[in-house]
């Protein structure tokens, strides 16, 4: 960039990538993001770290895989180091929403952070020693309103909540639904600030990751929509890893997140769950155009770069399952949008593999802050300028045991563009997809000898990436981030 350009990131949790019109999804109303998506450029295959909130995000802001930083599940604690360098630059670096840092109320290297965390958080029965009351939680109770949760919507309607498969309409006020106070908010302060010192504003929006809990309005606009539903045929649960047989138990029994899984839903109830979860896109889809008019009206955009993503999707019944915690492509692919006032193409498409803690290379750059070497995330700027073709042969994705995912001690992806191999620590099993003749990942090669050959292939491969990764990160030197200046 000519000069250090104002940088926006925006985040949602649990987006799939077929959620935008502009890309392919016809069903969806995204006018924004279609915007966002032809005045800039579009990653087609952007993969997350992991398939959990926490780790995929520190990954993002320590540029490292998670078997480097030590961050596999919710509850690891973890710290972004680049904010606090931005800050050094000269960046006034703002938070508003979700960023899912642990402890949630630490710095994290911003000068400010209006937090906002999960949707579905009854505090005093989940928490215990994490109890926290976000600026959501306290906006709640000044107006008297109580949070909405998997024991309100329970105990208002129990059969109806076990039919529900977590889509709810929004009955409280509009304006307290969870991502309009978060987009609300950024109007708010965008409006207010008066520095100008050049901005780092993150915004993350708490949806659509489940409850699906649109306004009536927006789930309106999906009425009548035709989304795809999968059909998930016994054949396919048989040849999937006992670890994941583990995972639909879990989520059937515990009801996480107010989705009362059930393996019997019918198609018009996950067509049902599909067109709230829509929904949920649409309305963050319209905050995000304000926010983009609104930044367009102050100047910021004269010399800036929007980054449009999410922290990892959700299956949504795909392969009989819910929410994440798997390596299917459904789960681990994400949306990638850059616009930038310079040196981006409008309507660009890439489908270069990336992955998604790429964007921090890809930040510090433009705002002309140094890399560390110990990066494992590769800067997008080859690509945005068409200098290179691709900058990853493959992408990977790991995931440790939790109180979810109980059926496994460790899980590692390795993606390639034909092929997909799914390892699972101390087990015989596994998965190994030919995403050329099988896209959709239905048929599990992992037993199958005429293609053992290909799997012990990419086993070495992934044993070689797992060790180049911790010789580089030990080898390399570190760089401790400062406390940020005041901005003026």
């Amino acid at each position: 960039m000519s000069k250090q350009p104002n940088i926006i990131l925006i985040m949602t949790d649990q987006q799939r990538a077929d959620t935008i019109h502009a890309l392919g999804a016809s069903w969806m109303k995204t006018p924004n993001l279609d915007a966002l998506a032809r005045d800039g450029a579009a990653f087609t295959e952007c993969f997350v770290t992991s398939p959990v909130c926490v780790a995929s995000r520190a990954s993002v802001f320590t540029g490292m895989y998670p078997h480097i930083e030590g961050v596999f599940s919710n509850f690891h604690p973890w710290q972004p180091n680049w904010v606090g360098w931005l800050a050094d630059a000269g960046y006034h670096c703002v938070n508003i929403g979700k960023m899912h840092v642990n402890p949630y109320d630490a710095p994290a290297g911003f000068h400010q952070r209006f937090v906002v965390e999960n949707k579905d958080r009854p505090l005093f029965l989940d928490e215990h020693d994490r109890a926290f009351y976000d600026e959501w939680d306290k906006a709640l109770h000044a107006r008297k309103l109580a949070k909405p949760s998997r024991y309100t919507r329970f105990n208002r309607d129990a059969q109806a909540y076990r039919r529900a498969l977590g889509a709810f309409e929004w009955d409280l006020p509009e304006d307290m639904h969870p991502d309009m106070f978060v987009g609300d908010n950024a109007l708010w302060w965008l409006e207010e600030r008066q520095s100008t010192a050049p901005l780092f504003l993150q915004i993350g929006f708490p949806g659509p990751h489940p409850p699906y809990d649109p306004l009536a309005r927006s789930l309106a606009e999906y009425a009548n929509a035709e989304i795809p539903v999968p059909r998930v045929e016994g054949s396919e649960l048989d040849a999937q890893p006992g670890a994941q047989r583990v995972l639909r138990e879990n989520m059937m029994r515990n009801n996480y997140d107010s989705v009362a899984w059930r393996q019997d839903a019918s198609t018009q109830e996950l067509l049902r769950m599909r067109r709230h979860y829509a929904a949920n896109v649409t309305m963050i889809d319209e905050k995000v155009g304000e926010i983009m008019d609104l930044l367009r009206r102050k100047g910021y955009l004269d010399n800036a770069i929007v980054i449009f993503t999410s922290d990892h999707a959700d299956a949504l019944g795909d392969h009989g399952h819910i929410q994440k915690w798997t390596m299917y492509d459904c789960v681990t692919r994400v949306p990638l949008l850059i616009w930038a006032s310079e040196n981006v193409q409008a309507g660009m498409r890439c489908d270069a593999l990336v992955q998604l803690m790429d964007i921090a290379p890809t930040i510090l750059e433009a705002a002309g802050v140094s890399v560390p070497s110990r990066f494992e995330a590769r800067s997008l700027w080859p690509l945005l300028r068409r200098e290179q073709a691709s900058i990853r042969d493959a992408v990977y994705s790991e995931l440790a045991r939790d109180h979810i995912q109980t059926g496994a001690e460790y899980i590692v992806m390795r993606r390639e563009r034909r092929w997909k191999l799914v390892f699972y620590l101390d087990s015989q099993e596994g998965e190994l997809y030919d995403l050329q003749a099988d896209p959709g990942e239905l048929r599990n090669l992992w037993h199958d000898p005429n293609h053992r050959a290909e799997r012990e292939r990419m086993e070495r491969a992934t044993l070689e990436w797992s060790m180049r990764s911790s010789l580089q990160a030990r080898l390399a030197p570190t760089r401790k981030p400062q406390q940020p200046m005041l901005i003026q």
